[in-house]
């Protein structure tokens, strides 16, 4: 978009988003003596991050890893983070594709990057970094930390947590919360519930950018930059045509995203950035068989249960999310069945697995021989549950747990609202399975469920549990019958998580100089390194380089939108 003849506030540095990527930038761009501004869509801050479970993935040889002994180095980071040898059970290959430059400037950076956290304010669990939710971090050493929950309530309940937890635990809250109070206070401003619709450049493909265009409630504004446009919109998965490009099985029934309704990942910083000449980057790893990009549910009978992430009455967004979720203890207490009620696949399956450090030994870094360490044993849950129906259609369509009053009582659930929505269309109960099955009407389920399908499946995994072998799936000694009144229809469908991929823009990727008359666009939006999620350490780098803090080396266009509830920091 050409720039407007005036703008209505400006700064010499613009950051798009307030999540971890974005506080980050801002923070570190106003503390090298930037004037900063930040927009933000939503009316709070904190992005995906602050759903999170807090765990950040930092190595290099780190403070912490030097208290606990751990040895690691920024070149050992980043021979792993590139290791072509290592592939999972099911011979995907979690670096392989990785982008060389952005791992290098991790690795470099990653020391930095963490400590800068740290004299920030965020507090980290005092124990030995490990692999909890370390995911596609390498497997050289232990990298993983874990920001502390402190003296923040809560996004998703509204309250603080037990004082004896709050030291102990980890927590998205932990590492967000400070990082906008030292913000705030070293006068960054921010401009919440201003939405970037556009990004202004004198001329495309040639010029320099000049600033942004928000909507506030309504109201268009221009808000002009000096030096930089940085972007953390956090990615794309929310948007359901533009994650389409990379997975066409992602249809729009795939509608509890990773950490909404806190926030969105609607691709408008891709966009926006590819409407003034930037290109996709690194997009393999978007749909790659491995981590946590598409997962199964942590709690079913709600639209958002993703992982352990539950919202809860006193959160500022549960009328949004309108249900808790039952969180599924055993899955042997359910079956799942597709849109036409018939089975799938194991219950108990596993979802894509991640790498971890320790996931296979020995390893020896760069050397062919990993790939004999792991054994061919391929997690094939999310496939058979996104293969659909055979009618020709892309999308696997709603996955439904389906389970009876003995289950109830085992798993101790309340299946009732809160706990469940049923007015959204996610949970149904009846006193016979017929009837369940009639009752399924939501706008994802396409097709009627056949009342004679279900009964069937049912009778069928019955007699399975009786003779004590699944003839279908090999589910490990089938445990329970589904037979006691009544019988309930959870929402179980899986949920796409993060997304990964780079936007890429020339000049900074070509290295020249942030200085003077000339405006930057550096997206930090999404990126081709799987394994970390939200962002401060590539936001850390770009707003150093905006202000001339970093060498020229480290000046590249980059990012990571894998934003998970667990952090990974790259």
């Amino acid at each position: 978009m050409a720039a407007p003849a005036r703008f209505d506030d400006d700064a010499e540095i613009v950051v798009i988003g307030a999540g971890a990527t974005g506080i980050v930038a801002a923070l570190a761009a106003r503390q090298a003596g930037a004037s900063v501004i930040v927009v933000e869509a939503e009316a709070h801050i904190g992005g995906h991050a602050i759903c999170s479970g807090g765990n950040l993935s930092f190595g290099g040889g780190n403070s912490y890893q030097k208290k606990y002994g751990i040895e690691d180095s920024a070149e050992l980071l980043f021979r792993d983070l590139i290791d072509w040898t290592v592939v999972e059970p099911n011979g995907a290959p979690p670096y392989r594709y990785n982008d060389h430059e952005l791992a290098r400037a991790f690795a470099d950076n990653s020391v930095a990057a963490f400590e800068f956290l740290l004299a920030q304010g965020v507090r980290i669990v005092e124990q030995a970094p490990d692999n909890l939710s370390g995911h596609e971090i390498g497997m050289s050493a232990p990298r993983t930390l874990h920001a502390a929950m402190m003296d923040w309530p809560a996004v998703q309940t509204g309250k603080l947590a037990d004082a004896a937890e709050r030291t102990t635990t980890s927590s998205g809250n932990g590492l967000m919360q400070p990082l906008y109070a030292a913000a705030t206070a070293a006068g960054v401003k921010f401009l919440l519930r201003h939405r970037m619709t556009a990004i202004h450049r004198e001329a495309t493909p040639s010029g320099s950018v000049t600033g942004i265009a928000v909507d506030n409630d309504g109201a268009t504004r221009h808000i002009g930059t000096r030096r930089a446009v940085i972007i953390g919109t956090g990615g794309s998965s929310g948007n359901v045509n533009f994650r389409r490009m990379f997975d066409p099985r992602l249809t729009d029934e795939y509608c509890g995203l990773a950490g909404m309704p806190w926030s969105d990942q609607d691709a408008s910083g891709e966009l926006a950035a590819m409407a003034i000449g930037a290109s996709l980057w690194g997009l393999t790893n978007f749909s790659g068989e491995y981590g946590t990009g598409v997962t199964k549910p942590g709690s079913i009978g709600c639209q958002y249960g993703y992982a352990n992430l539950r919202w809860f009455p006193g959160s500022e967004v549960f009328d949004k999310a309108r249900a808790t979720g039952l969180k599924v203890g055993d899955w042997q207490n359910v079956i799942l069945v597709n849109m036409v009620g018939r089975r799938f696949y194991d219950e108990t399956g596993r979802q894509f697995t991640p790498n971890l450090y320790g996931s296979f030994a020995p390893y020896r870094p760069g050397d062919w021989r990993n790939a004999r360490a792991v054994a061919y044993n391929p997690s094939n849950f999310i496939n058979a549950a996104l293969a659909g129906i055979g009618d020709g259609r892309n999308g696997g369509g709603p996955i439904w747990a389906i389970f009876d009053a003995e289950a109830v009582a085992r798993e101790s659930w309340d299946p009732f609202p809160p706990h469940v929505d049923s007015d959204g269309g996610f949970f149904f109960s009846a006193a016979t399975i017929e009837e369940l099955a009639a009752n399924i009407v939501m706008k994802h389920q396409r097709v009627p469920m056949p009342p004679a399908n279900l009964a069937a499946t049912v009778d069928r995994y019955n007699g399975f549990v009786e003779n004590g072998v699944d003839a279908d799936f090999d589910r490990p000694t089938p445990r329970y019958k589904i037979a006691t009144p009544p019988f309930y229809a959870a929402w179980a469908t899986p949920h796409h998580a993060v997304d990964c991929g780079d936007v890429i823009v020339a000049p900074l990727r070509a290295a020249q100089s942030i200085t003077g008359r000339w405006s930057a666009l550096v997206c930090v939006t999404t990126a081709s390194i799987p394994a970390p999620r939200s962002n401060p350490s590539d936001a850390f780098i770009a707003a150093k380089s905006c202000t001339g803090k970093v060498s020229s080396s480290k000046r590249r266009a980059s990012g990571h939108g894998r934003g998970s509830y667990d952090v990974r920091l790259v």
